[in-house]
């Protein structure tokens, strides 16, 4: 059973924020270069919330508020939802569909040790998937299957 820590493993545990401070507009640009759905919001060293396009299209586009005024502390969700990094995938997968979530803070002894999106849990998963299928056709056919 694959941990978050595999997924670390091969998409590496860089972690992109910004401070309670910045705009939104800041926000929305550090997500726009960086090709990424969230930021985390870390205010000296520790996780305050965490900032999403859904909280853009919600809290700020539907409310009429500017992206330019408006700071990301106003906006972002603060009850920030975490796995660690024993955690298991399919355990990550449950509570991404119960909370209707997209992406999970992985934290470490305290520390922030990198983030999963719901993306990178299909692909694990589906990976994990391909594997039993193979063993399994291994296990029947007594030789791999050519794809």
């Amino acid at each position: 059973m694959k941990r978050v820590k595999d997924i670390l493993r091969i998409k590496g545990d860089q972690v992109w924020s910004v401070s309670p401070d910045a705009t939104v507009r800041d926000a929305l640009q550090e997500m726009a270069d960086k090709n990424i759905g969230a930021v985390l919001v870390m205010d000296r060293g520790r996780l305050a919330g965490i900032f999403s396009e859904r909280d853009h299209a919600r809290k700020l586009d539907l409310k009429g508020r500017r992206a330019d005024e408006t700071r990301v502390s106003e906006v972002m969700t603060q009850q920030v939802v975490g796995v660690r990094p024993d955690d298991s995938v399919d355990e990550c997968m449950a509570l991404m569909t119960e909370r209707r979530i997209r992406h999970l803070p992985v934290v470490d002894g305290g520390e922030v040790a990198g983030i999963v999106s719901i993306g990178d849990v299909v692909k694990s998963i589906i990976s994990e998937q391909q594997f039993l299928i193979e063993q399994l056709e291994l296990y029947i056919t007594g030789t791999p299957q050519r794809r």
